[in-house]
């Protein structure tokens, strides 16, 4: 008799964004030319002084095992940053250095959650949230955020979703797939909510350096003293430096929380790559010019695609206030047959665009909210001129 899968497997589908990549590639494969949108990935070169670190840290043989939850050096300067940069006193415990920022949250959630809790999670969402959740036996509590309220959760919305079981909210600012960032005073009252029960926060803050205009990141553990007790600050190193490919993320947490993490990423995982610390070291304490000339790319590229957005017939978009994503309102398309395909939704809005426009975007129902498509800015100026030309004439089909 063959192996059957668990019932765990039923709870998690393939992340939209990298299916929809997948997609994409085999039309590549084909010799089509796709204009691709859909991955969240910096397309610069990871910094050169990064890549030396990297070859330095080879060349001196560390290619080792490390601690499970990273090397002292680079645990020792994330807790700096929080603590000099953002006045959340934090020792070098309460840090734990993972595979990515995606390991850790599911850290996070596997230390935290279990079956019977709930965790609140603002929706749009980004495509792992609820799935992660589901895996630990908690069940997601999604609220909805219209875009007349600048996709942000409310206080009250908050509260009126927390019962005796809700164990977390999670909350993403800057946003993925939104960009929006909550300014501080937003989210000093949504603090005040949290206070106001037993409900425990996972803040994942990945994008925290890239923000535009007068959008300001705002690191949610340092709006009150009592949050650090009971907030998991998630962050990494992949989309400030290029360092996808790195697999380098961390969770900075109450101590006791973040033992057990440690504990837990022994048994899974082990340590991430060595080689990958020392140039996440580097990235952290050493020059930090490559971050801003990446932020000035990324904000000419925003104001270029939001100038084009304007003229796409029946789509709209919230300028984003951060990361580099362009949240797409294309629900008026909803009824048409565009390339003699009808769209009824955003799944099929965007197979319909990449079938017939060669252009890859994201379903918004992937992210918890249907009537929008996400495209990704993080390629170049020529890619996206050609992309918003195929838009424009696929709409007009």
């Amino acid at each position: 008799m063959p192996l059957s899968l668990a019932d765990r497997a039923n709870l998690i589908a393939p992340s939209a964004t990298l299916a929809m990549g997948a997609e994409a590639r085999k039309l590549k494969a084909q010799g089509i030319a796709v204009l691709d949108f859909a991955l969240g990935e910096p397309d610069f070169d990871t910094p050169a002084n990064i890549q030396e670190a990297a070859i330095r840290a080879m060349r001196d043989g560390k290619t080792h095992y490390t601690p499970p939850a990273g090397i002292p050096e680079l645990r020792a300067a994330v807790a700096r940053v929080y603590s000099d940069g953002q006045g959340v006193a934090t020792e070098p415990a309460q840090v734990v250095v993972s595979n990515g920022a995606k390991q850790a949250i599911h850290n996070a959630l596997m230390a935290v959650c279990g079956p019977g809790d709930e965790v609140v999670i603002p929706a749009p969402y980004w495509v792992s949230y609820s799935d992660l959740v589901k895996l630990t036996g908690a069940t997601p509590v999604v609220v909805s955020t219209p875009e007349s309220a600048g996709f942000k959760l409310t206080p009250d919305q908050f509260l009126a979703a927390v019962t005796p079981r809700t164990k977390l909210l999670m909350i993403n600012s800057p946003s993925n797939p939104t960009g929006v960032v909550y300014d501080r005073s937003e989210l000093a009252a949504l603090a005040e909510a949290v206070l106001k029960t037993d409900v425990g926060v996972l803040s994942d803050e990945i994008y925290e350096q890239l923000t535009y205009g007068d959008a300001e990141p705002t690191c949610f553990a340092g709006l009150h003293p009592d949050l650090p007790a009971r907030t998991i600050t998630i962050s990494g190193v992949s989309k400030t430096y290029a360092m996808t490919g790195w697999r380098i993320g961390w969770s900075v947490a109450p101590a006791a929380v973040s033992k057990f993490i440690g504990d837990l990423q022994s048994q899974e995982t082990s340590n991430p790559g060595s080689v990958s610390q020392y140039a996440a070291l580097e990235a952290i304490t050493g020059p930090q010019d490559s971050v801003a000339a990446m932020k000035a790319q990324f904000a000419r590229r925003r104001a270029y695609v939001l100038e084009r957005i304007e003229k796409l017939p029946g789509v709209s978009c919230l300028p984003p206030g951060g990361a580099f994503y362009a949240w797409m309102n294309v629900s008026p398309h909803f009824g048409r047959t565009l390339g003699g395909r009808k769209v009824t939704d955003s799944t099929s809005f965007c197979l319909t665009a990449l079938s017939q426009a060669n252009v890859a975007l994201v379903m918004g129902s992937a992210f918890g909210a249907e009537g929008y498509a996400r495209m990704s800015f993080a390629t170049d100026l020529e890619t996206l001129e050609k992309g918003f030309d195929a838009l424009e004439k696929f709409l007009a089909s």
